[in-house]
């Protein structure tokens, strides 16, 4: 889809999506099935190349928009993003790009200084601010209640309250914009990826992400960077798995918020840990949830399979996502459950493939490590169904 901002039509403000368990950049809500996140190009052409057989693993591309930020007489700070108009003529993407600035931003927060979270408000939504949770914690400085709270562990693995939300997607929001304040002005437009929201259908999605492969740097990765890449790998589950937690929040039916675990957490696993972690993802907090195994497997197995298929493709850095509800489906008459699980890919900024743009090295084969990755997966989620 090729499209372009119509600078006349009022914006769409934007809020920050609170189901981000992972990742650097930050992801946006468009609307309720729809996110956004700032476009890198080497991420838009595989979506506007993807191969047929893997768009079910893929969230649906929806094309492109312009995001700016505004600030209204109080000095009050938004993002709102332009409504579409299609553009037939030909569209030229800059390979600049804000999302290399808020990782620098994200590089130096993480040790634990936290940046000034901007204020946040809808001009066209003020009316309607309760119904959302995400303008709610914004505009409280992070201290009102969301719809369901949640618990992050500290490095220990002990429960700590942290706030009512998932504390990953605003720390890439508040970085995101700290720096877009900072660095730009205010009129400054910058293109964003609209993608499907993969989490819109459920009422408490669980979520698991994993970084893939044994390798995470890419092609054009400079040598400081190519050896802080490996040296994580090296050093975590990514070597002896091929994957590794990125981000997980799992739904607890007994105290009805959600548990949440980060990246450093992923990192610091044993293989143990890892296998012990997974089946934390499928536990409610009062029972393991059984019956999300066979088919969690029987899609894996179907992405293994696609992804075997995919000569020259080499998916560096991406992610998968693990999806289901955290309340449990009503009974069939039947007496079972039926429940939905969803499998997807995400990130491509560092995705190559014969033909790509920018190509630095052509690959032969499927890619080995993220194959090695899903095989392991596969074979934990199976010695964990057989000890059940």
């Amino acid at each position: 889809m090729v499209v372009q901002d119509s600078v006349d039509a009022p914006g769409v403000p934007l809020e920050p999506f609170l189901h981000q368990v992972g990742g650097h950049l930050s992801v946006m809500k468009y609307d309720e099935h729809t996110v956004c996140k700032p476009l890198i190009s080497q991420e838009q052409r595989f979506y506007e190349s993807l191969p047929l057989a893997m768009k079910r693993f893929t969230p649906q591309y929806k094309g492109t928009i312009t995001v700016h930020l505004r600030k209204d007489s109080r000095g009050r700070l938004s993002l709102v993003a332009n409504p579409l108009t299609e553009n037939r003529g030909p569209f030229t993407v800059s390979t600049e790009s804000a999302a290399v600035a808020i990782w620098q931003t994200l590089q130096q927060t993480t040790g634990g200084g936290a940046l000034p979270l901007a204020q946040w408000q809808h001009p066209q939504r003020a009316h309607s601010l309760k119904e959302s949770p995400a303008t709610a914690l914004l505009r409280s400085e992070l201290r009102l209640k969301a719809q369901v709270p949640s618990l992050v562990e500290d490095a220990n693995g002990n429960p700590t309250e942290k706030g009512s939300f998932n504390p990953w997607g605003l720390h890439c929001h508040r970085a995101h914009l700290t720096r877009l304040c900072a660095e730009y002005p205010e009129n400054k437009r910058h293109r964003f990826l609209l993608l499907e929201n993969v989490v819109s259908q459920y009422k408490h999605p669980c979520i698991l992400d994993l970084k893939m492969g044994t390798r995470q740097h890419g092609d054009d990765a400079s040598e400081e960077k190519k050896a802080r890449h490996m040296r994580k790998c090296a050093q975590s589950t990514s070597a002896r798995l091929g994957m590794r937690l990125c981000g997980m929040q799992v739904y607890q039916t007994d105290k009805k918020h959600f548990l949440c675990k980060d990246k450093y957490y992923g990192r610091k696993l044993s293989v143990e840990g890892f296998r012990q972690a997974l089946y934390q993802f499928l536990h409610d907090g009062t029972r393991f949830r059984m019956e999300l195994l066979e088919p969690i497997q029987h899609q894996l197995q179907a992405l293994l399979s696609v992804i075997r298929s995919q000569s020259s493709y080499r998916f560096y850095s991406s992610s998968l996502l693990i999806i289901y509800d955290g309340q449990e489906p009503p009974q069939t008459p039947h007496g079972t459950n039926v429940s939905k699980v969803d499998v997807r890919m995400i990130d491509f900024a560092h995705t190559t493939y014969k033909g790509s743009w920018n190509e630095h090295t052509t690959y032969d084969g499927p890619d080995p490590g993220y194959i090695f990755g899903l095989e392991n997966l596969i074979q934990i989620l199976q010695g964990i169904h057989k000890g059940q």
